[in-house]
């Protein structure tokens, strides 16, 4: 019987990314969630051995509203994973962060509506997790490491992502509203990706990549489909280093019984409705 490949370290990213690993195996995953966007493609970086998956699938087929987050999550979890990176394009609601910049956030404000946002809708105990700090510490240390030793990757510390529906952009008087609220960036997948990998009990660090000045910035226009792809094919080769070099920063695997970041702790004490891979 041939065993099925694992890793410790997931990517979740666009399509461009499939090239990142050496000797990828592509590896289906059945999920109590319907199908991911993609098969898990697992091989090796540097020495590690990283998973990854397309978040929107191959060709970018499922717009935002539609990814299937629990899938995903569950699907890295199910080969190993435990710790998860999650680049993604974001718009800028603050003028000094132009097109380019990368922000690793440490807050989030979830906007979105009518996707499935837990793992535990099932009749039975209901889990309440702690979410007052989305992100992994030792995730964000890691890939702000990373940054500061590629200069042409220096990252804006800490900043709040305002998560959108999509597939439409904002308004100006929504975009104002977020910068109102204390948004930094606006992005449209970054929940219910973090608050479903805290409720496995997994690391997640959003790595944000600007890709324009969002509508009710005083130094923007208006957001088109076309700039924010141009821009972020523009970069992308600049994100895979910041990753390369942040993967190789990140601690070993910890056994799930043994593990100390908060992260993995979070279900600690909680009576679980279902069985976790």
């Amino acid at each position: 019987m041939t065993q099925t490949p694992r890793a410790d370290i997931g990517v979740i990213g666009g399509s461009g990314f499939y090239s990142f690993l050496d000797g990828v195996e592509r590896v289906p995953v059945e999920t109590p969630f319907g199908e991911p966007s993609d098969d898990v493609a697992i091989g090796e970086l540097d020495g590690r051995r990283v998973a990854f998956i397309a978040r929107h699938g191959q060709g970018h087929r499922f717009p935002p509203h539609r990814v299937n987050y629990r899938a995903n999550l569950w699907a890295l979890r199910s080969v190993g994973v435990r710790q998860v990176l999650a680049p993604c394009a974001v718009g800028s609601l603050r003028p000094e962060h132009g097109p380019g910049t990368v922000v690793v956030p440490d807050q989030v404000i979830d906007r979105t509506w009518g996707r499935e946002h837990t793992v535990y809708d099932a009749v039975g105990p209901v889990v309440h997790v702690a979410f007052a700090d989305p992100y992994c510490s030792r995730g964000r240390t890691a890939v702000l490491g990373a940054a500061s030793s590629e200069a042409s990757a220096a990252a804006v510390d800490g900043g709040v992502l305002v998560v959108i529906n999509g597939p439409r952009f904002s308004s100006r008087a929504e975009s104002r509203w977020h910068q109102a609220a204390g948004g930094t960036v606006v992005g449209m997948t970054g929940m219910p990706e973090a608050s479903i990998a805290r409720e496995l009990a997994m690391c997640l660090t959003s790595i944000c990549l600007v890709t324009d000045h969002d509508a009710g910035v005083e130094v923007g226009g208006h957001v088109t489909h076309e700039e924010v792809l141009r821009v972020f094919g523009e970069n992308v080769e600049r994100l895979k280093v910041l990753l390369r070099k942040a993967i190789a920063a990140l601690p070993d695997a910890e056994p799930d019984e043994t593990a100390t970041c908060s992260c993995r702790r979070a279900l600690d004490g909680l009576d679980l409705p279902i069985d976790l891979p």
